[in-house]
């Protein structure tokens, strides 16, 4: 079981500029994306929607999770196969969770021909909102087996609310 790092902000605006800049530049390459399919129509409109969802498709991969929500925390298990923790950012706020992950795969240095490859580069991207407000302070995340625990204990406010 590995730690994962955690970019822990009281907002937006809090969070480190290299998270912000991350999202911003996955978003451009999405946007880019979908104007080349919708280029390669020929620049016949009416499938803005789909040309949008096919370049996120294409771009970055949503990963399966599940969130369970408990009276004293939030608990965020997130599928990442292949990855290591080291490739993993967490970043948490009050209000959001957001993961992100990269992995690059290369034939840098091999001694063979490659006959067939169908492993390939990955951008996994999730972002889940919080049923409510969680302790950014002692957020925690493990990588276990290709399995991501967050564990975010709800803020005070937010257990004494439901108790």
């Amino acid at each position: 079981m590995s730690q994962v790092m955690i970019h822990k902000g009281v907002d937006w605006e809090a969070v480190p500029q290299a998270v912000l800049e991350k999202i911003e530049s996955i978003t451009g390459a999405i946007r880019q994306k979908a104007y080349e399919l919708f280029q390669h129509r020929n620049g016949n409109g009416g499938s803005d929607v789909e040309d949008w969802l096919q370049a996120e498709r294409e771009t970055i991969s949503v990963p399966a999770a599940e969130l369970l929500d408990s009276d004293k925390d939030v608990r965020l298990t997130v599928a990442m196969p292949g990855f290591e923790a080291k490739d993993i950012e967490v970043t948490a706020t009050p209000g959001e969770l957001v993961i992100q992950a990269e992995s690059r795969h290369t034939h840098e240095g091999q001694k063979a021909n490659v006959a067939f490859c169908e492993f390939a580069s990955k951008t996994l991207f999730r972002r889940v909102a919080m049923p409510a407000q969680i302790d950014v302070d002692k957020v925690a995340a493990t990588l276990d087996k290709g399995i991501l625990q967050v564990v975010a204990p709800k803020a005070a406010q937010a257990r004494s609310a439901t108790a």
